[in-house]
C-alpha cells in the first residue's frame, strides 16, 4: 500500500555513479576515506560499468587521475588521456549506457586549482578556452554529457560554442551550476588527488550561506546553454534543490558528495546505523526535494536494494 501511494518514487534509472579512472592495467586501489570505492584502470572500469548497466543505473560520471600533471592541466584535453581512453573502452563494451565526463583542471594541474594560476590567483578568462578544449576532447571520445565543474564564469557558453563548432551539437552539458565551497568534499580530493597545494577554492566556489546566488548561477548557466543544472552538495543543500525545482523547469541534478557517502559508510561499519535504510532515506530526501538525477557513490548498492 505504501509503495502504491508513494508521493516520491526513487529508481535506479535516476542514479549516476561517479567513478575514478587511472592509468595501467588490472588496477584496483581502495580509497581509504571512501569505504567500498576504488580507483580503477580502464579495463577494470569497463567491468564495473557492465555491472552498473545490469543493475539499471542511469549513467556513470568519470573522473581522471593522470600519470603526469602540469601548470595548465594539459592532460585534460589529451586525446590519449586517461578518461578519453576509458570512454572509448566503455563505448566499445556498452554503447547504450549514458557516459558523462567531468570537465575541470584541478585533477590535471600540479597546483590543484580548477584553472590557470596567475600571480597566485585563478585567471577565469584564461581558463575558459582550456575547459572548452577539454570538453570537445571528451565529446570526441564518445561522452554523451560533459559536466563542467570548475565554477568559472562563462564556462558553459565557452563549452557550448566549442562543442557546436567541433560538430558535437548533440552532446549535452550538465553544469555544476550551484557548487558550494563545502567541507564535505574532503574524501573526493583524496580519491582524485586534487587538493589545492596552496589556498582554497572559496574564490570561485559559492559561499554556503547563499541560496539566491545559487539560483542566479543556475539561471546564468541555463541562459548559456546548459541542458542539465546541478546543486552540489545535496544533503546539506536540500533547500537549494527545492528552491531550484520551484524556479526552473530544466532537468535538475544533485550530487551526493564524498563526505555524505563517507559519514554514512563509516557509521554503518561501526553498527551505528542501518546502511541500507539510511542510504535509501537520504536518496529519497534528495529526490523529494526536487532532484531528477542523483549522483551518488551508493548507486550500485541502492540499485540492488531497490530491485
Amino acid at each position: 500500500m505504501r509503495a502504491l501511494i508513494a508521493e516520491t518514487r526513487l529508481s535506479a534509472r535516476q542514479l549516476v555513479y561517479p567513478m575514478f579512472v587511472r592509468d595501467g592495467q588490472g588496477v584496483r586501489e581502495p580509497i581509504a576515506s571512501m569505504p567500498g570505492q576504488e580507483r580503477v584502470s580502464a579495463d577494470e572500469l569497463v567491468r564495473d560499468v557492465d555491472r552498473a548497466s545490469e543493475l539499471g543505473i542511469g549513467g556513470v560520471l568519470l573522473f581522471g587521475l593522470p600519470a603526469e600533471k602540469d601548470g595548465v592541466g594539459s592532460g585534460a584535453w589529451d586525446e590519449d588521456g586517461v578518461v578519453q581512453r576509458a570512454i572509448r573502452a566503455v563505448r566499445q563494451a556498452d554503447p547504450g549506457l549514458v557516459v558523462a565526463a567531468d570537465v575541470c583542471l584541478c585533477g590535471y594541474t600540479d597546483h590543484g586549482h580548477c584553472g590557470v594560476l596567475r600571480d597566485g590567483d585563478v585567471d577565469n578568462d584564461e581558463t575558459l578556452p582550456l575547459l572548452a578544449r577539454a570538453a570537445a576532447s571528451l565529446a570526441a571520445a564518445g561522452a554523451d554529457i560533459v559536466a563542467p565543474s570548475s565554477m568559472m564564469d562563462g564556462q558553459v557558453a565557452a563549452i557550448r560554442l566549442q562543442l557546436d563548432e567541433a560538430g558535437h551539437r548533440d552532446v549535452a552539458i550538465m553544469a555544476y551550476a550551484a557548487k558550494y565551497a563545502s567541507a564535505f568534499y574532503g574524501p573526493f580530493r583524496d580519491a582524485a588527488d586534487s587538493a589545492p597545494q596552496s589556498g582554497d577554492r572559496r574564490g570561485y566556489q559559492m559561499d554556503p550561506s547563499h541560496v539566491r546566488q545559487g539560483l542566479a548561477e543556475i539561471a546564468t548557466d541555463l541562459s548559456e546553454g546548459a541542458d542539465v543544472v546541478m546543486v552540489k552538495p545535496a544533503l546539506a543543500y536540500l533547500d537549494v534543490i527545492r528552491a531550484a525545482r520551484e524556479r526552473f523547469d530544466a532537468p535538475l541534478a544533485a550530487y551526493s558528495v564524498s563526505g555524505e557517502y563517507a559519514m554514512l559508510a563509516a557509521a554503518a561499519e561501526r553498527g551505528w546505523l542501518d546502511h541500507e535504510a539510511v542510504v535509501l532515506e537520504s536518496l529519497n530526501a534528495i529526490v523529494r526535494a526536487g532532484a531528477d538525477i542523483v549522483i551518488t557513490y551508493s548507486a550500485l548498492d541502492a540499485a540492488r536494494w531497490l530491485s
